[in-house]
């Protein structure tokens, strides 16, 4: 739609295309939340009643890319302050829409990821998995590669972001706790 606007109406719109995000005032609710505010509640909810094990769905194969929800607002700043001509560049290219992918362009695994939780929460029992779950998509993997050349990187790893969205999840969820 951006391409179409900028030629028919000589507008500069581009849009910028998120990976999976995640962050500070995440959707822990278990029925329709995200792959990583899902994980974060099961498996500190199972160190919290002392399980031995977390059950997650799938097989832990399929592969994800994630993005701190604060990186994306830089990115979002960064590409509004671009200098004219970069910014005229992008939004007037007639062989490449005017989208620019913002992600790491690194994916890990479901089972990485759920480790790399357990480790952060505490939780020393074992991660089960529920085959009988779907996996989704094998691999969701951005190229991240116009971004990367217009001089934009992402400044939170995912286990700085993971700690952080862990902390987040802690405070809002004592908040909701009775009195």
């Amino acid at each position: 739609m951006c391409w179409s606007y900028n030629r028919q109406y000589g507008t500069r719109y581009l849009a910028a295309m998120p990976t999976n995000l995640y962050g500070p005032s995440d959707n822990y609710d278990l029925n329709n939340s995200h792959v990583i505010p899902a994980l974060i509640r099961k498996i500190a909810e199972a160190r919290e009643h002392g399980e031995s094990s977390a059950t997650l769905w799938g097989t832990g194969t399929p592969r994800r890319e994630f993005l701190y929800s604060e990186d994306m607002a830089d990115a979002c700043l960064f590409l509004i302050n671009l200098p004219d001509e970069q910014f005229v560049a992008i939004a007037s290219n007639q062989h490449e829409p005017p989208l620019i992918n913002v992600g790491w362009g690194e994916d890990v695994t479901i089972c990485e990821l759920a480790a790399m939780i357990a480790d952060i929460v505490g939780f020393k029992g074992t991660i089960a998995w529920d085959t009988s779950k779907p996996d989704g998509t094998p691999q969701k993997l951005l190229d991240v590669s116009r971004l990367s050349r217009l001089g934009w990187k992402p400044s939170v790893s995912l286990r700085h972001g993971l700690e952080l969205s862990y902390g987040a999840f802690r405070r809002e969820r004592g908040a909701l706790l009775p009195v």
